[in-house]
């Protein structure tokens, strides 16, 4: 593999794990909305199926 092969592949890995911390994040507020809403109580809220 030559070193242009290697860059892409290394940009592209850097993508997905921004995408899978980026997660994190999103989840993170889903639940603050909602129980800064009062809709779910916290317990409720981070509560899995």
């Amino acid at each position: 593999m030559n070193g242009t092969v290697v860059f892409v592949l290394l940009i592209v890995l850097v993508a997905f794990v921004f995408d899978f911390i980026n997660g994190f994040h999103d989840s993170a507020n889903s639940i603050a909305t909602v129980v800064s809403t009062r809709v779910l109580s916290p317990r409720l809220a981070v509560r899995t199926p």
